[in-house]
């Protein structure tokens, strides 16, 4: 099973903001595989499906961005979820608006809610998905 992450903020006031760039992913993922993200559990809205043949569970933590790690580490450790198997998806405001990088391990650069991820889970051995959001200049 994987844990697809988006990070945001849970807020009406945030809704559609670049920094909830990665609940606005978690939606479309959703909405592509016929996931309804609509259940609460630890803090969270989650949804569980399949896709490409394997079960997932798509996640957004209604907590705060720099408390992300919590709602994280308990739908790991619920699931018995192995840290090769954890996506993360968030803004990256040091990457040009559009841009996308994938990696595998690494740190948490200044992003609040990938510090609380990396606190929480003890380790940086889990994927990340950056989407860019600095304007261009």
């Amino acid at each position: 099973m994987y844990l697809i992450v988006g990070l945001g903020n849970p807020e009406t006031e945030y809704a559609n903001t670049r920094h909830n760039v990665g609940f606005d992913t978690i939606n479309e993922i959703a909405k592509r595989n016929e996931i309804e993200v609509n259940r609460n559990k630890y803090n969270s809205l989650y949804g569980q499906g399949i896709i490409e043949n394997e079960k997932v569970l798509l996640l957004k933590p209604q907590t705060f961005m720099n408390l992300s790690g919590t709602a994280v580490r308990s739908f790991k450790d619920f699931f018995k979820i192995e840290g090769e198997k954890i996506i993360i998806i968030h803004d990256d405001i040091d990457i040009e608006e559009g841009t996308i990088k994938v990696r595998k391990t690494g740190g948490a650069g200044t992003h609040n809610g990938m510090k609380s991820i990396v606190h929480e889970l003890n380790g940086k051995d889990f994927s990340r998905i950056r989407i860019g959001i600095r304007k261009a200049r």
